[in-house]
């Protein structure tokens, strides 16, 4: 037998190395350098071993075919029962498609998944394998029971070794299978403990190959770490089709299921579902969460239209500014990139001739949304406007554009449909970009067109309270 050789892998880039160090040589990651055994001689004959095993190799050979021969027919989507979560998948679960869903302990990612399969077996009659390796089968039915889905078809497996459940997925034949979690499954080719890089990596490529020979649909689920990301090795996120992340937090009843990556749909989707005691449900009108305020307007509260994926979604940015005791005064943004907002109260002092040098900035989004475009450039700078002067603005008006290091405002994609969708929930009047203004007047809004800066100004100067 080969003696076992020793390296050190990068779990951020994958690159290997024969001395530990505490920066990656690669990619330039810090502490990112782990252990593992790795076997020279027998790896590739167990390897083949385990793949004939399990029938997703040797079978048949690749052949080269013209695109224009090629058919999309057998890339069927199924369903899931829950519309949010088709929705944030791009329609459903296409037919030999990897999913990784990650997400902070006790989210609600377990019931989710469950719930899914539940509802796709009673409904699509299609025939579900829920593998868990960190709850017990007994666990998984009190968790059944409390939702309600004790009689649901859905076939149970407690099982953490990679080459047996390939196996009794190669014998029992599941469309649609779940994994919960990628960290408590290891392979045998490798000696190091599961949840390792190495067994990460390694298990996960096993089920890949099998999703994808077989047709099943494989839906991972990844622990996170403190930072928020999927742990494990980077790799793991290009392995599959689609990363999707719960999050939420638990303290609320709200979740939100983003997509950062997806091939088959749109990326930077978003679901929204509410925790109750029969588990999650879906809310069709996310806007009427994030803006559930009081009666009264205040200062510093402004709403914006963003666009998540396919569809507008109206929340809330509320800013606080108050003299400094420092002498570096505060810039503190949740749910906005701080860089950003630095860089917004620049032009707000250059081309608006309003400074905040010596004050305290604190920007919140409500409702735990992350602003990724830059439509809401103008609603942060509106409600900074509106507290440093102490002035409410109406609650009946919206604003969104995105602001330029020269004082315009540009455009944002699909102006109309927001303004649209603001119309819809009782606003009545909407600053937005030129080139955003409708070329017919949209029924029960007045929009007002601005080109720079100085006019938005204007315009909210008029409007406040």
């Amino acid at each position: 037998m080969a003696k076992p050789k020793r390296l050190y892998r990068c779990k951020e880039c994958g690159a290997q190395t024969p001395q530990w160090a505490g920066r990656c040589a690669d990619c330039g990651a810090w502490n990112s350098l782990e252990e593992e055994v790795q076997l020279s001689s027998s790896t590739g004959a167990t390897q083949s071993t385990i793949a004939k095993h399990a029938g997703y190799a040797g079978e048949q050979k690749s052949e080269v075919q013209s695109l224009s021969e090629v058919t999309s027919e057998h890339a069927v989507r199924w369903t899931t029962g829950l519309p949010e979560l088709d929705r944030v998948l791009g329609g459903g679960l296409v037919t030999g498609s990897v999913v990784l869903i990650g997400g902070d302990p006790g989210i609600g990612k377990s019931t989710l998944l469950l719930q899914a399969m539940a509802m796709m077996a009673k409904t699509s009659g299609i025939s579900p394998l829920y593998i868990s390796g960190e709850e017990s089968l007994q666990q998984i039915r009190l968790r059944a029971e409390r939702l309600q889905l004790e009689q649901a078809p859905v076939d149970l497996l407690a099982e953490t070794h990679t080459e047996q459940i390939i196996a009794t997925a190669h014998s029992r034949k599941p469309q649609v299978m779940v994994i919960d979690s990628i960290q408590t499954v290891f392979t045998e080719l490798l000696q190091s403990a599961p949840g390792t890089v190495a067994q990460v990596r390694e298990s996960a490529a096993q089920l890949v190959r099998f999703a994808k020979s077989s047709g099943t649909t494989l839906i991972l689920v990844g622990h996170v770490t403190k930072q928020g990301a999927l742990a494990g090795p980077r790799v793991l996120e290009h392995m599959v089709d689609s990363v999707l992340y719960f999050e939420g937090d638990t303290s609320t009843r709200f979740r939100i299921l983003r997509a950062v990556k997806n091939r088959f749909g749109a990326v930077n989707e978003l679901g929204v579902f509410s925790m109750t005691e029969l588990g999650l449900k879906e809310v069709s009108n996310p806007s009427a969460i994030f803006l559930s305020r009081g009666d009264d307007s205040l200062s510093g509260s402004v709403v914006t239209v963003i666009r998540e994926g396919s569809r507008p979604m109206l929340v809330e940015v509320q800013a606080l500014v108050d003299d400094s005791p420092l002498g570096n005064p505060r810039r503190v943004s949740v749910g906005l990139d701080q860089n950003r907002l630095a860089m917004l109260l620049a032009i707000l002092h250059r081309h608006g001739g309003i400074a905040c040098s010596d004050q305290d900035v604190f920007i919140n989004v409500v409702g735990g949304v992350k602003l990724s475009e830059t439509g809401a450039d103008l609603a942060v700078l509106a409600a900074v406007i509106s507290s440093l002067r102490n002035k409410a603005n109406p609650r009946d008006w919206i604003l969104f554009g995105e602001v330029g290091l020269t004082g315009e405002i540009r455009p944002v994609q699909a102006g109309e449909e927001r303004i649209r969708d603001a119309a819809k929930h009782g606003f009545t009047h909407a600053i937005v970009p030129a080139a955003n203004a409708p070329r017919k007047a949209v029924k029960g809004i007045k929009v007002i067109a601005v080109k720079h800066l100085s006019e938005a100004i204007d315009a909210m100067r008029n409007a406040e309270q």
